[in-house]
């Protein structure tokens, strides 16, 4: 099947790439299709208290996203006024200051004091602004636009959701500079290390295809992430262009056998399809290992790339030989030298102090082993954006004029008695860290008559049976304080009503920290055994998938163990990322040399020979990945302005390289040592598997026997004459010349060592 389709796709190369192209059209309307949620915190469980009350200030309250509204040195006119046009933004469920209480004709000394502390700071006040939608959704984020547009200089929009809008404008606009540099990088690597000046071209073209097509797909998901935006194609383009080399490698290998470049490649097409099939198994087990996380930014994550992986591998096979051959005469014509250094001598040494090697591997497991486990990692989302975004100003200045850090939103029974509220209220003022307490009750107890409360107030704290409190704190989200006061503040509402939720940005974040320490350790434990199982399958053997897991286990160890060492703190998102993706897509490099060497200790080589064999001819495979790797992401370390995506591709990058270092520096010598092992604990490790003979049918079973007992010395000699007429009619035949200046090949097969070992022992 696979044949006939190579042979069809080579035929006819401006077809398939016209029909590549046609496919980019419903690939575009997927992708501007697709949303993009900005705000992490709705990918927690949708079984936890934190995660349902929000769903309650949706529905029924109507206030899904709150921001307050900081006016400074402003009459109380102009701030009224405001107040008026917020309301009727579209997108705005409601907005209350102090002249929704009590008017603005009062003096600011004759407020009653709660409300006074409340509204009041210097020469400052403040408004609450709810929102219908979710935070992160798009109404949200267009009145949030439309607030700001009402506003002057004196105002200072801050909260969350405002956060999030300003995280979204920053994506967006960094999100073309990221694609554009990664490729710029990844183009400059190609170059230096391979023999084409246009060959990354088209690498480049069939790769940013798949990029496409695999954003376009995104739209079958309803929404994807904007870490996943951010860093999809660039990771997508790092990690799949091996393929790519590994499929004009073949090709390049299959030319001297042919006279049409078309047969080459179709053979190669061929050959490369269950090599690529199966090198891409590891890549897409880590991938999606990432889907087993309670917090579902993992399955986000972990789908889209993995299906990238798909995609990229189905692209190489169907589109990219179409290219190749399109472009075939400029890609000859343009040839220059690579500088890949020759790697022959440094693995001479390294075979040669294989044993020192060997022991350098077990003792950097103990210093990064602890390193890692003592990397420092923070959680407060805000803390990796640009401090002088007007989000972040707004919310310093929040805290500092207010001492409002944060905010806890309870959702209580509106049944509960004025005495009960009352006492549950002077239990929660008390805990420390808590600077007011705002409810239907309290604004009551401020001496208001009830009938003087607007409706628009009553309908934000009481709806549907339910009733609100807005708790604020002093205290930082994702701090030890803000997480004993939760604890303490729970204990206090659970015992007045054992359904009450406490929800809001410091309550959420509570349970992304806990829920984040078990995703860490799942996914890097189902990432490890699904690997694992697919390389004891691929070598058949239980000892080869522990050493190299191992190896490039260390290399993760390093990676996540430098930040210590630099007194680096990461976002929390980050270990549990580079984790499954740089075992899963860097263990390939030790797949490919230990390939190589199982096959030069099957040719009948010593280990050590075989070693440095599988050493020389990998280093340049393993040096132009990683390269690219390292280039499509440390571009986007270096200028993101969100620190969330900047750690991340900084972490790849470096992971890429030290998984490349490991694996020519040491895995080498750990395969050598443990060779004898190998041998006792694989099938068919220096030998290549019997060949499966088919039984004859009993009828020439019998005409077999029948046969002379000299018939095979008989037909022995028929075939010797023959190959020696067809020796005499090569030597009359001039030697072809390979399109790369080579001589072609005969297209007779060789016997292998092993094949005439067989033939032998069957005579």
């Amino acid at each position: 099947m696979i044949k006939k389709l190579a042979r069809g796709l080579t035929r006819k190369p401006k077809f398939v790439v016209f029909i590549a192209i046609l496919l980019l059209i419903p690939s575009l309307i997927g992708a501007s299709a697709t949303k993009i949620n900005y705000d992490i915190l709705t990918y927690l469980p949708e079984n936890l208290e934190s995660s349902q009350g929000e769903k309650l200030l949706e529905e029924p309250f109507g206030m899904a996203a709150t921001s307050m509204m900081i006016v400074e040195d402003m009459p109380a006119g102009y701030t009224d006024t405001l107040l008026r046009n917020i309301q009727n933004i579209p997108g705005v469920s409601s907005a209350i200051w102090v002249s929704d209480l009590v008017g603005v004709q009062i003096p600011t000394d004759m407020i009653p004091a709660d409300v006074r502390e409340m509204f009041y700071s210097g020469n400052s006040t403040m408004m609450i602004i709810q929102y219908e939608k979710p935070a992160a959704s798009e109404e949200t984020m267009e009145a949030i636009g439309q607030v700001r547009a009402q506003c002057n200089k004196q105002c200072f929009l801050a909260g969350f959701s405002v956060v999030i809008k300003d995280t979204r404008d920053l994506v967006d606009k960094e999100l073309p500079v990221y694609v554009g540099l990664a490729v710029a990088l990844s183009l400059a690597a190609m170059l230096l290390t391979l023999e084409s000046t246009v060959l990354p071209i088209a690498f480049l073209l069939c790769i940013g295809l798949a990029i496409l097509y695999n954003f376009g797909t995104n739209v079958f998901m309803g929404q994807i992430s904007y870490i996943t935006k951010a860093i999809a194609a660039v990771l997508q383009l790092g990690v799949t262009m091996d393929y790519s080399i590994f499929l004009y490698r073949r090709y390049v290998e299959e030319l001297p056998n042919y006279d049409d470049n078309r047969d080459a490649m179709a053979n190669a097409i061929e050959a490369a399809f269950t090599s690529l099939s199966g090198s891409s198994l590891t890549t897409i087990a880590g991938f999606l290992a990432l889907c087993f996380m309670q917090l579902t930014l993992g399955k986000d994550i972990g789908i889209v790339m993995a299906k990238g992986v798909v995609l990229g591998v189905l692209t190489v096979i169907f589109v990219l030989p179409a290219m190749l051959l399109l472009f075939d005469k400029q890609i000859r014509k343009h040839v220059h030298k690579t500088l890949l250094p020759d790697m022959e001598k440094l693995n001479a040494f390294i075979v040669r102090n294989s044993k020192k090697f060997v022991a350098l591997f077990l003792l950097l497991f103990i210093p990064f082993i602890w390193a890692q486990n003592h990397t420092s990692v923070y959680y407060k989302l805000d803390e990796s954006l640009p401090q002088d975004m007007p989000s972040i100003v707004a919310n310093d200045k929040l805290k500092t004029d207010y001492n409002m850090a944060t905010s806890h939103f309870i959702l209580l029974r509106d049944d509960i008695s004025a005495t009960d509220m009352a006492d549950m209220e002077s239990q929660i003022e008390d805990i420390d860290g808590i600077t007011s307490v705002v409810s239907y009750h309290s604004l009551l107890g401020t001496g208001i008559p009830d009938f003087f409360i607007p409706d628009d107030v009553k309908d934000m704290l009481k709806q549907g049976g339910y009733q609100m409190m807005m708790v604020n704190s002093s205290y930082n989200t994702a701090t030890d304080e803000v997480s004993n006061q939760l604890k303490e503040l729970k204990g206090i509402v659970k015992s007045y009503d054992a359904d009450a939720k406490i929800t809001g940005e410091a309550a959420l974040t509570d349970d992304l920290i806990s829920t984040s320490a078990v995703d860490f350790k799942v996914t890097n434990y189902i990432s490890l055994a699904a690997i694992f199982v697919i390389i004891a399958i691929v070598f058949q053997s239980f000892t080869v998938p522990i050493v190299l897991v191992s190896t490039i286990e260390l290399a993760i160890f390093i990676n996540q163990g430098i930040p210590y060492f630099t007194g680096t703190v990461i976002p929390f998102v980050s270990p549990t990322i580079i984790g499954c993706i740089q075992l899963g897509a860097t263990v390939d490099y030790a797949i490919l040399m230990t390939t190589r060497f199982r096959e030069e200790l099957r040719a009948g080589k010593s280990k050590k020979e075989a070693i440095q064999i599988a050493a020389t001819a990998s280093d340049p495979s393993i040096l132009t990945s990683s390269l690219v790797l390292f280039c499509a992401t440390m571009g986007v370390s270096m200028i993101s302005d969100i620190e969330i995506i900047g750690s991340i591709c900084t972490m790849l990058a470096r992971g890429a390289l030290i998984s490349a270092v490991v694996s020519i520096f040491i895995l080498p010598s750990v395969l050598c040592v443990c060779e004898p092992i190998f041998n006792k604990t694989s099938r068919c490790w220096r030998k290549n598997p019997p060949v499966k003979h088919r039984e004859l049918p009993p009828a020439l079973k019998k005409a077999a026997q029948a046969l002379p007992v000299n018939q095979p010395a008989v037909q022995e000699e028929a075939p010797k004459q023959a190959d020696e007429k067809s020796d005499e009619k090569s030597a009359e035949k001039p030697a072809q010349k390979h399109r790369f200046g080579g001589k072609r090949k005969s297209k007779e097969p060789t016997a292998s060592p092993d094949a005439e070992k067989e033939l032998a022992h069957q005579s």
